[in-house]
């Protein structure tokens, strides 16, 4: 932890909050993730013991309470103080202030498509889901050719980095940049189909079904609002 050596409030909260991937760590407590394994998968990048020491600091300031839940077997979990829960506002200011001046064309280094399978998985409308299982198979074109595939049902979603081994439903073919894209609200899947950038293979009830499934990146209402407000 860096010291500023100032008797000042935002010297102070810079102490606690700007060490590397701290506000990450709040950013995915704040939406809903809470066991270190659930942390650590949306923060590709991050060694195990960083982690650990991350948010060990944070139950040390008072941001972060550690519990130990049981559902089946005993787990640790982490859920924001009062005081970790007001950093809300200072996420969303970040989140508004990033749509507007630092949210351009994705580099290739900040496109991780396990990532993006993993946010994924924690935005389906379950209740918009066919009865019947759907095995959804991404093939993520570009600069590396990478495979993927979503077990959806009504009781749970799974993510897959190998073949599962079941019939793919819906082939889905799009380079990751245009994906990630419209997962965070920069290109209207619509737009982007009719552009020829993505391409569903499925029945046509599953294909026009495929978008609605999906609530997409919390931070995508933001992210499009800017863009109209930045061409009005």
């Amino acid at each position: 932890m860096y010291k500023y050596g100032q008797y000042c409030p935002i010297a102070k909260a810079v102490e606690i909050l700007g060490d590397r991937w701290t506000l990450l760590i709040i950013r995915d407590l704040l939406t809903g993730a809470c066991h270190f394994n659930e942390i650590e998968r949306g923060l590709p990048g991050i060694s195990r013991g960083l982690l650990a020491s991350r948010l060990r600091r944070l139950e040390r300031m008072g941001l972060v309470e550690k519990v130990h839940v049981e559902n089946g077997r005993q787990r640790t979990a982490y859920f924001l103080t009062e005081a970790g829960q007001e950093l809300k506002e200072v996420i969303n200011s970040l989140l508004i202030w990033g749509a507007r001046w630092a949210f351009e064309e994705p580099a290739e280094e900040d496109l991780d498509p396990v990532l993006l399978m993993w946010w994924m998985r924690s935005r389906v409308y379950v209740d918009h889901l066919p009865d019947e299982r759907v095995v959804v198979q991404f093939c993520f074109t570009g600069a590396r050719y990478d495979t993927f595939w979503l077990l959806l049902t009504k009781e749970d979603v799974s993510v897959c980095l190998t073949d599962p081994g079941f019939e793919t439903n819906v082939l889905v073919t799009t380079p990751l940049s245009t994906f990630f894209q419209i997962w965070l609200g920069r290109i209207e899947y619509d737009d982007a189909q009719r552009d020829g950038l993505i391409e569903i293979d499925a029945i046509p009830a599953l294909a026009n079904a495929f978008p609605t499934w999906f609530a997409y990146s919390l931070a995508a209402p933001v992210v499009r609002q800017t863009a109209v407000s930045s061409t009005a």
